[in-house]
Formats: structure tokens, sequence, C-alpha cells
């Protein structure tokens, strides 16, 4: 079986037969840059030590410093930290953020540690990276399971190593310490900003179209709110341990506060008769738009045909595999892919390091209506590429992103002396 990293480069190839670019280039975006892995040696709460393997790849950096969450996870292994830094340098393209791609992570349950054992974890993996990171060269930031405490520990780690305040080495931080307003609801709102700017090119309109969307975590959650708010009929949400649906719709915010007193979807307040069911059956409900928000692969061969959805928007990374990718476009389905529709991520992130760099720091309604003019635009210049190219939005993004990763490749002087 294919690994995740050679999945991910499919889409590499696949973009370049649609551009003249330099063969230097597809090879050089090909592999990494760098990749370290380390043994992390943390003492427990019962005095004894445990190794954690910890992992940070810099993919390319050839449009600026690389950037990427770091996450922690059981199944975290190189492999996939190369392919999360692969999508971050096609990602930060796309949204043309000064970046390269970037991504860490740690193998480890954290449900199995205690708050004072996760921070000595998070302060190993910055001692043992800190000179692999920094503000102009590898800027982490939060992803699974880690959060802005985590990052606050880290930042103050880093901090005490170069002996001087460094805010600008990560984001995703606390206010307190240098965070940026708007950046909790920001991969949600640039998903959605990017939706209803390009509703009726996918044929969605409020008061008309159902959505369902895998997960109840916050990219899931603000971006169920944003577009119920807007007139659009949720009528699915999830969690790792099941779905509710209604087809008459729900209230996320009601959903996630029954969620956050009982623990549990079941019994969540809906304005219709709702029914619960599986994830993998959730990805198969009616709707007209699909919004998977959780985890990687969901739609895969096997369930693609079974998709009732005109229109998936990939709030997840990865969530759907090159072959399900294929039977999507062949039913007619248009997949608005990860590295355009999450973006508004990383685009905060970006501001929240411009302003740490800078000292001065903006207003939420500054930061949202920045976030809004970049994810527009940029979805609007993809799906007319992929409009006037014939192919789908995947391909297109890949295709607009690659353009200008080869132009940075080649003024940084890639390009043989000897071609034509």
């Amino acid at each position: 079986m294919a690994s995740m990293f050679t999945k991910a480069r499919k889409r590499l190839k696949a973009a370049a037969q649609h551009l003249d670019i330099a063969p230097e280039v597809v090879e050089k975006l090909s592999y990494p840059k760098e990749t370290l892995a380390v043994s992390l040696l943390v003492r427990m709460d019962d005095g004894s030590r445990k190794v954690f393997k910890a992992f940070r790849c810099r993919y390319d950096d050839s449009r600026g410093p690389t950037k990427g969450g770091i996450r922690y996870h059981p199944d975290v292994c190189m492999d996939e930290v190369m392919t999360l830094a692969f999508w971050m340098t096609f990602k930060c393209a796309v949204a043309n953020l000064p970046y390269g791609g970037g991504k860490g992570g740690v193998k480890v349950d954290v449900h199995k540690l205690s708050n004072a054992e996760l921070e000595r974890l998070s302060r190993a993996y910055i001692k043992a990276f800190a000179s692999f990171i920094g503000p102009d060269r590898d800027i982490p930031a939060p992803d699974m399971y880690t959060n802005g405490m985590v990052m606050g520990w880290m930042v103050d780690e880093y901090s005490s190593t170069v002996g001087y305040p460094a805010p600008a080495v990560i984001t995703g931080k606390p206010i307190a310490l240098g965070g940026s307003l708007g950046r909790e609801d920001a991969t949600g709102r640039g998903g959605y900003y990017v939706t209803r700017h390009l509703e009726k090119e996918l044929g969605l309109a409020p008061g008309k179209s159902r959505v369902v969307v895998q997960g109840l975590g916050n990219v899931a959650f603000w971006f169920a709110k944003l577009m119920a708010e807007d007139g659009y009929t949720i009528c699915g949400l999830s969690d790792s341990r099941g779905a509710i649906v209604d087809p008459d719709g729900m209230d996320p915010s009601a959903v996630a506060e029954h969620k956050r007193k009982t623990g549990r979807l079941d019994g969540a307040p809906t304005k219709g008769k709702a029914r619960m069911m599986t994830n993998a059956e959730l990805l198969t409900a009616e709707c007209d738009l699909l919004v998977p928000a959780a985890m990687e692969n969901q739609i895969v061969e096997e369930n693609a045909k079974d998709v009732k959805a005109k229109v998936v928007l990939e709030l997840a990374n990865g969530p759907t595999t090159p072959a399900a990718d294929t039977i999507l476009n062949k039913k007619g389905v248009t997949v608005i892919p990860d590295i355009l529709a999450n973006a508004g991520g990383v685009t905060v992130s970006y501001f929240e390091w411009v302003q740490n760099k800078a000292g001065y720091y903006w207003g939420v309604d500054e930061v949202q209506r920045r976030l809004k003019e970049i994810m527009e635009p940029e979805g609007r210049l993809i799906h007319r590429l992929a409009r006037d190219k014939g192919i789908d939005m995947r391909t297109a993004a890949y295709v607009h992103a690659l353009d200008r990763i080869g132009k940075a490749v080649e003024a940084h002087g890639t390009k043989s002396f000897f071609a034509g």
C-alpha cells in the first residue's frame, strides 16, 4: 500500500502537467528540504522517565520561512509529518503567504498525561528543536491535541533558550503572549468566506441548501455556526464517537453546549426528529454540502461512490484520497480542496507573526477583513482556473500554488544555465 507521502506527491505531478515548469522545480519539490527525528526523554509524575518520539519537517523555504503546526497523537510518524509539511507548502502558496511549509509532531496519547507531564513534554520538544525552528526559519503553531496553552509553554521555553523574548517564533499563542485576535475561528471562517463567495457557482443558497459537517471541534463548530447564522440548514454534526442527523436542521451552538455538558451528542436539541449514526454513515448522508472537518482519509475509494453531496468542502487536512477524488470527479461532485478551504488558519497565523514582528496589534474586525480579502480572491482565481482548463478544483489549486512556488525556485537560481 502506497504511503501517505507517496499519495500526496501525486498531486504535484498532476499539477505539473498543466504548467510549463522546469523539471528541476518538480524534482526539488518531490522531497523535503530537511527532516529531524529525536527522542524526548521526559520525567513523569511518578519519578520515572519515558521516551517519546518527536519529529519536525521543513519541506520547502523557497518563498520564505517554513510554517506549520505541531500535533500530539499516538499515530504520528515521519511519513505523516512530511505529508502535512508538503500540504502546508502548497497551502501557503495558495494564500500567497511569504512562507514555505513545515510540520511537527510527537507520538503520544495526551489523555494519558497529566498537565505537568504535558508541559514537560512540550518544553522538551522546544529544547530538542530550538536550533531547527526560529522566527525567520521555521514557525510552529497548534495542531491536533495542541492548543494556545501548549504554544505558551513552547514560546516561553524558546525565549528562555535564546535569552530574549521571541513571540514571533510560534503562532496560535494566548493573547497575553502576543496571540492574534480572530485566530480561534480563523480556519472555519476562511472556509465560510470561500463557500459564500462561490455559492452561486456551486449551486448552493441560504434557506435551500443542507449542510453536513463531520466534526464538532473548533474548526467544524465555527464553520457550522457561521453558515447557520446565514440561513443554511445544518443537518448533521459529529464527534469521534458518532454523529447526529436531523433533516430539519439544528443549532450548532445548542448541540455544542449539550456536548459540553453531557459529553455526548445523543439527546442534543434539534429542530425535528434526530437520529444517531456512525461517522462513516454521516459521510454518505443526504445533503448538498459535505464538510469533512476531522481526520485524514475519510472519503476513500470504498465510500466515495455513495457520497450524495454535490459539493465537498475539505476543512480537514487530506480527508479525500486520490482514488476517491477520481470517483467524485466522475460523479460531478465539486471538491473545494483543503489547501484552499482551510487556509484561513495559517493566514491568520501569518497575521499574528506580522503583528509580533511589528509590535503593533489589530482589532478583530481588521483581522477578519484582511482574511476575507485573501480567501475570496484566491478562491475565485482557483475556481476560474479550474473552469478555464477543464480540471477539478484540487488540481487547479495545486497548479495555482505550483506556479507561484516554481517562480520562486527559479528566481533562486535553480533553472539550468544551459536550458534554452
